[in-house]
């Protein structure tokens, strides 16, 4: 499918992909550069994850989860503008 970029830099993501990743107004998407070509990845939030996936045993405080996913995103984004 193809979208034309308007003079601000925007792009209409077709009906079709939207509708097939959930894609609403407000949601995060990320850009990320692969050689030529750039892929488009939508962004969950916490809450919308939220039960897709059962704790099991020992569960670790949510701080120190939510500083290690900060620590990984933080290491990604620095090394993108390297």
């Amino acid at each position: 499918m193809i979208s034309t970029v308007t003079t601000k830099g925007q792009i209409t993501i077709p009906a079709t992909i939207r509708s097939y990743f959930h894609i609403k107004p407000n949601d995060k998407i990320d850009f990320i550069i692969d050689n030529e070509r750039i892929i488009v990845i939508p962004i969950k939030t916490l809450k919308e994850l939220r039960g897709s996936v059962t704790a099991t045993g020992h569960v670790a405080d949510f701080a120190s989860e939510r500083q290690l996913a900060k620590d990984v995103m933080a290491k990604r984004i620095s090394e993108e503008f390297v």
